[in-house]
């Protein structure tokens, strides 16, 4: 069997990649949206925590993330600030997706494949962490179906990231 000399080829660019992260953010604000004020902030099941817990962990990784990837600067890791209100909260997601546009733009190409320890805490390289937030964010969305579905709501269609 002969083997190819295979050169690494990018499948998608870092502006597609953004936007790709940008239409799972976009679905998780409407994720939030579509709690009922009194249970964003409580309801859970199984024993797993509210859904305003994971939003706060998605905020706590994405923009301090971002900016560590930037400049090779971490922060420790950290949640975001706690808020009393569905309002104060989608303020704070729009806030960070502001945020993760301006510091995008200010990533140097090369630091997507650069070895380094998010959080000081977990190595890898700059785009496995990213990969990672979007992940991250794709799996507690999902238990936040469960709980919409489980308080008679339907959620946002998963598929609909635009």
């Amino acid at each position: 069997m002969s083997t190819q000399n295979l050169t690494s080829t990018a499948v998608i660019n870092s502006q597609e990649l953004l936007k790709h992260w940008q239409g799972h953010r976009g679905l998780t604000r409407r994720t939030i949206e579509a709690f009922p004020e009194d249970k964003l902030f409580s309801y859970s099941i199984g024993g797993m925590r509210p859904f305003s817990d994971l939003v706060y962990e998605f905020l706590g990784m994405a923009v301090p993330g971002l900016k560590g990837i930037a400049t090779g600067q971490w922060p420790t890791w950290a949640d975001a600030e706690k808020v009393k209100t569905k309002a104060e909260l989608l303020a704070l997601w729009d806030q960070a997706t502001a945020e993760i546009n301006e510091i995008w733009e200010t990533i140097p190409p090369q630091r997507f494949e650069e070895q380094d320890v998010a959080f000081g805490m977990w190595p890898g390289t700059c785009i496995s962490f990213i990969l990672y937030f979007i992940d991250n964010e794709i799996h507690h969305r999902g238990q936040s179906y469960v709980y919409l579905r489980s308080l008679g709501i339907e959620p946002p269609a998963f598929w609909d990231r635009h």
